[in-house]
């Protein structure tokens, strides 16, 4: 049986309640629309298998996203407003740069932009559910500083790189690198509709067509670099362009995937831990991409 590569969800939440909790996609045998959005539920962490029934949305999670489904979010700020309500956003420069940069410019229409879920941007791609993007900008946060540089591997829509460039600012540098051409104009439209747009405009922020795995080299090395689909293992090109204190965030593996940190210490050498089970499309060519392989 074929899952839809079009999937992109998952991270744990750390607010109190539920500190011990993992949460894992509830994967569904067809591409997500509006209508019919991911769900995703809790995974207990034990040693033994949970009970089979744990997967009929009888947990917290499941319960703050029918909440979020029905309580007519249709702001941005309310959007973020609840990720710090669910210990999902704990840094106020995170929520600073979420609620500066707009979702809705970065969403497909049709969709529902502050809905905590993935959805579909076409090509066989997604732009990342609310939460993802929140729990990638805390881990990156100390790497977004002023002045600083960011990479965004797969930048889709350009959500996150706008979240970025605001992030580290007008004395940063920030690029976005995404394999679909099309995908690289209309990202480039979003962020000029975006509070990100004077970056843009001043050459701070970019975005350009090429294969990410490649990473961008003119503007290496970088303190920062996001990898928005799951590589099979690391690309030794991004290792090599990550600066010595700097930090990467990817999704590793394909089935069974993993949200790595890799920290690139001051003598070169790696330290890398698994923050979280996730599920993201995989990190491919272009064309395999746009054959949904």
């Amino acid at each position: 049986m074929r899952l839809s590569p079009a999937l992109a969800y998952g991270c744990h939440y750390s607010a109190p309640p539920l500190k011990h909790l993992l949460t894992f996609t509830l994967l569904r045998h067809h591409r997500p629309t509006h209508s019919t959005p991911l769900l995703p539920t809790t995974l207990l962490l034990s040693s033994q298998f949970p009970n089979p029934n744990f997967l009929t949305g009888n947990c917290p999670f499941f319960r703050m996203e029918r909440f979020w489904a029905g309580s007519g979010i249709n702001k941005n700020k309310a959007m973020v407003e609840h990720l710090k309500t669910y210990g999902v956003i704990t840094s106020e420069k995170v929520a600073e740069a979420m609620e500066g940069i707009d979702r809705a410019f970065f969403v497909p229409d049709g969709n529902a932009p502050y809905y905590d879920s993935p959805m579909p941007i076409g090509y066989n791609a997604t732009i990342s559910a609310p939460h993802m993007h929140a729990t990638c900008l805390q881990l990156l946060e100390e790497n977004l500083q002023p002045g600083m540089h960011a990479l965004d591997v797969g930048s889709g829509t350009g959500y996150l790189t706008a979240c970025f460039a605001l992030m580290v600012g007008p004395q940063g540098r920030v690029v976005g690198v995404e394999h679909i051409p099309e995908l690289v104009s209309s990202s480039i439209s979003n962020i000029q509709k975006s509070a990100a747009a004077p970056l843009l405009k001043e050459g701070s922020l970019s975005v350009h067509a090429g294969d990410g795995r490649l990473g961008w080299p003119e503007h290496a090395p970088y303190d920062a670099i996001h990898v928005g689909a799951a590589a099979p293992e690391i690309p030794q090109a991004l290792i090599d362009q990550l600066k010595p204190g700097g930090r990467m965030v990817i999704p590793v593996g394909s089935i069974f995937q993993d949200l790595k940190v890799i920290d690139k210490n001051l003598d070169g050498s790696l330290s890398v831990r698994n923050e979280t089970s996730v599920r993201y499309v995989p990190l491919t060519s272009r064309d395999v991409q746009l054959r949904g392989g």
